[in-house]
Formats: C-alpha cells, sequence, structure tokens
C-alpha cells in the first residue's frame, strides 16, 4: 500500500476508535493517523495469528482491522494509566 492510503485509513480508523471508545483528550489529526496506523498494524497482526487475512489496501474489512487495533491501543493505554 502506498503511505496516502497508510494516511487515509491512520485517519478513519484512529478518528473511529476516538469515537467508540469515546477519549475526551483533543488529540487533532495527526495523532488519529498516527493511532489509526499502528493501529492497523497491531490489528493485522491480532486477525492474523486468528488465520485470517490482514490489512490490505483501502477497504471496509482493513477499516474494521485497523479500528480493532486502535481500540485495543487505547484499551491498554487506559490499563497502563
Amino acid at each position: 500500500m502506498s503511505i496516502v492510503v497508510w494516511v487515509i485509513l491512520g485517519l478513519i480508523a484512529g478518528w473511529l476508535a476516538s469515537v467508540i471508545m469515546k477519549r475526551d483528550e483533543k488529540q487533532g489529526v495527526l495523532m488519529d493517523i498516527v493511532l489509526g496506523i499502528v493501529g492497523a498494524v497491531v490489528g493485522g497482526l491480532i486477525v492474523g495469528l486468528l488465520g485470517l487475512s490482514p490489512v490490505a489496501g483501502l477497504n471496509v474489512y482493513s477499516i474494521i482491522v485497523a479500528t480493532f487495533g486502535s481500540i485495543v491501543l487505547i484499551w491498554m493505554g487506559r490499563i497502563i494509566r
């Protein structure tokens, strides 16, 4: 995937995860993108361990996997705090 696709996927997934997890912090677009990209990697690793296909392109499945990974990251961050 190109860098532009990763940024778009990261923005969508990071924003969705922030809304779902009701994050009150004003993290901004850049942090949503970073959260979404890292979440896509984490989500891809998790679904890969389950035998499913990892993130591949900009489609609904990839957005769901990236959002799931972003939610896991937010959840882990709350546990650590």
